[in-house]
């Protein structure tokens, strides 16, 4: 039988990323029994940097029209729903509709599918897989991270603190 230990290059895996996110969106669905409770309620800047995540500027410096704006206003509901709702498609996939001819040759096109772009695209595949590992496996990381904040913040809104620590 194989065993399978969690090296330190294990631990920046793209499998490991996604089942340490998994863990913890599972965790905060199991400690949020009341999902409800979490409208309306902040989920503060500060919370988020003190977990390591990169935060947008704070509202105050952000214009009225800025669609940044949006999700630094976003309510600890909303954040719960996206964390869940990013875990069933990391799980299940992504529903996407039935693309036509038209939509697959814009996206052959869009992808440098071309035929004068052939050689150059085949060449550069490797460079653009590692490009977009990379920024995913540090999305993983900050959704994890916030999947944990806000496990934490719905433990101290209700008064069990010491849960599971």
């Amino acid at each position: 039988m194989m065993q399978i230990c969690d090296s330190y290059s294990q631990k920046y895996s793209l499998f490991n990323a996604m089942n340490r996110f998994i863990g913890a969106v599972n965790n905060m669905d199991q400690t949020v029994m009341v999902p409800s409770l979490l409208r309306d309620v902040p989920l503060l800047l500060e919370e988020l940097d003190a977990a390591g995540a990169v935060c947008p500027p704070r509202e105050a410096a952000l214009p009225p029209g800025d669609p940044g704006a949006y999700f630094s206003r976003r309510d600890m509901y909303s954040h719960y729903m996206l964390l869940k709702s990013i875990r069933n498609d990391i799980e299940w996939g992504v529903v996407q509709p039935p693309a036509g001819e038209e939509a697959a040759a814009r996206k052959k096109d869009k992808l440098g599918g071309g035929p004068a772009e052939e050689g150059e695209g085949e060449e550069d595949l490797e460079q653009q897989f590692h490009y977009h590992l990379s920024g995913l496996h540090s999305v993983l990381s900050k959704l994890t991270r916030k999947a944990n904040v806000l496990t934490n913040r719905y433990k101290q809104e209700i008064g069990f603190s010491s849960w599971g620590q």
